[in-house]
């Protein structure tokens, strides 16, 4: 069960530190280090090596919890129900950090991972975990959080949506090309030729080197046909691709999004203006993967990754996908969405769809409200309650992301909602409402990071009747809640499944005012 990795491309005394405590249960890393890198890569006295650990929780980041003499333990890749030998790699004040050097039990909830990348690349930390205790978890996930950091009282939580595909369910991929490549297997012989260039997802823990995925379960096919079909037209042509630490190479990141109709777009991201050897390239995959409906690049000289204020050039088809969602009963509304290349659109449509209808549902709508949805995205949220409702009014800080969702309203023949562009924190004002209507209900979804402190003040300020507050992130969704505990109460708790094998999770609240 355990695999010994060696790297093989050229590796810095700097990546050398980073690697000692890059040990992964099931994957350890191993990595020769040379007698030079000094005194202070060695450790006066040896972290503690603790036998018998019982693992007893999933936590934070995806990392199994034990705990040992009151001391939290974090142990990656580990299930709970695991009795198991780990070697702390860190120490701090209030826990360590360890890996998993030694089976004792096996945990009636672990499972063979699908994947032949689990425990190098970080995006499904969960895969070895059945899904029904996956589910189990994150929703232990919501009452934890709520318990310890909102502290307030709320009815009981509802049984978690478990999702309807746990694989090839994301509807968005963003691979990167690097020259830093991680291997498996021997090291080489000195001067043997080694080919570092892949493309794939960053290993755990180092933003410079990626592992070159031969097969990923996130997403649909055709995208590994078109992400191989990539990686191996460029490697045949010697083309060079992109070294995060001298920002230099041509390749830099491969984007493909999809929807469930089966309309597919892809982007490739190119850090010089290279026109013949682009225009080959994009000509090659066009040929390869006619189910390609819209194809796109961009040229990215800038040494971070964003290409939202970037020119995207069309090479092929249509400058945007459409999704329609599924409607789950027959009164909800049946829509289409313009996707383009930077719009923002739940990675999971069947769930969207399923979260969409539980928050219309606690809203309880009589058609006569005026609500507003605050971070409206490309407006899923506003254009799905606009058939309920009298009139909506959304509020995005992202302006293409206005543009998008104004584009959506108008395919979808909905003429009661308007958007606006501005941060939240400072257009959210008693001038606002005055000019739009004071709201009876909001919806709010705000990124990981919560709300503004402010935001909440005006929520208070303009006292709906109702807030539905969805979030991606339920430890700060408990915080933003308490300062609003005292006039608001909390009616109904529904955590969803947007992402399996992973430890995030969905959770949807109704407040009513008090």
């Amino acid at each position: 069960m355990l695999t010994n990795l060696r790297f093989q491309c050229p590796i810095s005394k700097e990546d050398e530190k980073k690697l000692k405590l890059s040990r992964l249960a099931g994957h350890h890393l191993y990595v020769n280090f040379g007698a030079d890198m000094g005194r202070r890569s060695f450790r006066k006295q040896p972290l503690p090596f603790l036998e018998k650990v019982e693992v007893i929780d999933a936590g934070a980041e995806g990392k199994a919890v034990a705990r040992v003499n009151n001391r939290v333990v974090f142990i990656p890749f580990g299930v709970p129900g695991d009795i198991v030998d780990v070697q702390v790699t860190k120490k701090k004040k209030s826990f360590f950090e360890a890996r998993i050097v030694h089976f004792h039990e096996y945990s009636p909830f672990r499972i063979e991972p699908v994947c032949e990348h689990f425990g190098l690349c970080g995006g499904c930390r969960w895969q070895n975990m059945s899904y029904d205790k996956q589910l189990f978890f994150k929703q232990k996930q919501v009452k934890d959080h709520f318990d310890r950091i909102g502290k307030f009282d709320y009815p009981e939580i509802r049984p978690i949506l478990a999702s309807e595909d746990v694989f090839f369910y994301r509807n968005k991929l963003d691979y990167t090309f690097s020259s830093r490549k991680w291997f498996t297997g021997q090291k080489p012989e000195t001067g043997e030729n080694v080919d570092c260039n892949g493309i794939g997802f960053h290993l755990i823990g180092m933003f410079d080197r990626i592992i070159d995925i031969e097969k990923c379960h996130l997403q649909p096919d055709p995208s590994n046909e078109i992400r191989l079909a990539v990686r191996e037209y460029s490697l045949s042509k010697g083309l060079s691709f992109y070294d995060a630490k001298t920002w230099e190479g041509l390749l830099r990141n491969l984007i493909i999004r999809n929807t469930l109709s089966g309309q597919l777009m892809v982007i490739i991201v190119f850090r010089d203006d290279e026109e013949e050897i682009i225009r080959e390239l994009l000509q090659h995959v066009k040929e390869t993967i006619p189910a390609i409906t819209s194809l796109m690049y961009v040229i990215n000289p800038k040494k971070n990754d964003d290409i939202s204020d970037l020119e995207i050039r069309l090479f092929h088809g249509n400058p945007y996908i459409l999704e329609e969602l599924t409607a789950f009963h027959a009164n909800d509304p049946q829509l289409k969405f313009k996707i383009g290349p930077v719009s923002f659109f739940q990675t999971n449509a069947k769930q969207a769809a399923l979260l969409y209808h539980v928050a219309a549902e606690m809203a309880g709508f009589q058609g006569h409200e005026t609500v507003y949805d605050l971070y409206s995205g490309a407006g899923a949220i506003a254009c799905y309650v606009s058939k309920y409702v009298r009139k909506v009014v959304g509020l995005e800080s992202i302006p293409s992301a206005v543009a998008d969702a104004g584009e959506n309203a108008v395919l979808n023949g909905i003429t009661n909602v308007t958007f606006h562009a501005g941060d939240i924190a400072k257009i959210l004002n008693q001038e606002f409402f005055e000019a739009n209507g004071r709201p009876d209900i909001i919806i709010t979804d705000p990124p990981r990071n919560g709300m503004h402190g402010k935001v909440i003040d005006q929520i208070l300020a303009a006292m709906p009747q109702k807030v539905i507050y969805i979030s991606c992130n339920p430890a700060t969704q408990a915080r933003d809640i308490r300062l609003m505990s005292d006039l608001y109460e909390i009616k109904a708790v529904q955590p969803a499944d947007m992402f399996p094998h992973t430890q995030h999770v969905e959770n949807v609240m109704l407040m009513e005012r008090k």
